[in-house]
């Protein structure tokens, strides 16, 4: 692992990924009224230039035609991030990309969420959980 500041490996050391039932995929619109219908069923939600972006259910994106070719799981980490916190987004991003699986993540406010294909949940699970041990045990 590379050279991490203090509070990163205290954030890793801790992170406890979690996988959340359910597969989910990213969706947008610009059809206010599809977007006024999706927004209670929506994960998450962000306004970009193109449209509104959403990350639903899978079974809520095929129930409105949306398209649901990349299916995606959720694993949250479990640990308390800092908005203002450096380190964590890149050493997950770097451990997953250096087994070639992509991910997007999502701060919120209390934690952050990791979604990866849905092929390859499982072995996001071990590379997560590895690094998290790797964190605990240098």
């Amino acid at each position: 692992m590379q050279k991490i500041s203090e509070t990163a490996h205290d954030m890793i050391s801790g992170m406890t990924p979690t996988l959340i039932a359910g597969d989910f995929v990213f969706a947008t619109t610009q059809d206010t009224d599809l977007a006024a219908a999706l927004i209670p069923q929506a994960l998450a939600t962000f306004k970009e230039a193109e449209g509104l972006s959403l990350i639903l259910p899978l079974d809520v994106a095929r129930s409105h035609a949306l398209s649901i070719d990349d299916p995606m799981r959720c694993i949250t980490l479990n640990v308390y991030s800092s908005l203002t916190g450096v380190g964590l987004t890149a050493a997950v991003s770097a451990a997953l990309g250096a087994q070639n699986i992509p991910c997007n993540m999502v701060a919120a406010h209390h934690h952050d969420h990791v979604f990866v294909p849905a092929s390859a949940c499982t072995q996001a699970m071990a590379i997560l959980t590895a690094l998290q041990d790797q964190a605990k045990h240098p």
